[in-house]
């Protein structure tokens, strides 16, 4: 069976329909989430000002987010602003670390074992789901807490298991894995932002 040809008035209907959704999505986000990405602000420069690190994990998607975040954190967002880097490392780059996890302990705990090495009290997890249904996720919030570090979810839908176990649960207002993620990044970048400019700028 043949296929219609696509025409350009379709392709740019379709650029159009999606980028009016991550738009909408973005407006939703400031009128549902501005008080936890504050609160956020508040917990990152706490811990920074007491000489803490932040952590951070995901899955697929949310790992590349994590790790993102974390190069921003630790090169700068804002080239005019002349600062020192911000300690921050994704625990979703070592392959051997997570292959021996999930091969030795299960996938679940790989990085709740890497919170348990190298977080300490004070410190804070960034966990990046946008299901909230992430157990290797949850877990390493879980481990956290044991450990007094604070928490920052960033996550999607209704927020599944993950909004009980974090400090602050900034949930991007939709059911759309694409919206969400692009939530996400931008929140990342809100956050490296306000902490880089309030800090150092």
């Amino acid at each position: 069976m043949a296929h219609l040809p696509v025409t350009i008035l379709a392709r740019q209907a379709f650029i159009q329909d999606e980028l009016n959704a991550s738009a909408d999505t973005k407006k939703k986000i400031f009128d549902q989430c501005t008080d936890k990405i504050i609160k956020a602000v508040d917990v990152l420069i706490n811990a920074l000002n007491n000489k803490k690190k932040i952590l951070l994990c995901g899955n697929g998607g949310s790992a590349a987010d994590s790790q993102h975040l974390a190069t921003e954190f630790t090169i700068r967002m804002n080239p005019n602003i002349k600062r020192p880097g911000i300690a921050a490392l994704a625990l979703t780059t070592d392959s051997s670390m997570l292959t021996a996890g999930a091969n030795d302990i299960g996938y679940d705990n790989v990085f709740a074992r890497a919170v348990e090495a190298l977080g300490t009290s004070g410190d804070v997890l960034i966990g990046i789901s946008t299901s909230g249904k992430s157990e290797s996720v949850n877990n390493a919030f879980r481990m956290a807490k044991s450990k007094g570090m604070a928490t920052i979810g960033l996550l999607g839908k209704d927020g599944g298991s993950s909004k009980d176990l974090c400090d602050v649960a900034i949930i991007v207002p939709s059911t759309d894995t694409q919206r969400i993620q692009e939530g996400h990044i931008t929140i990342g970048h809100i956050l490296c932002g306000l902490v880089e400019t309030e800090m150092y700028g």
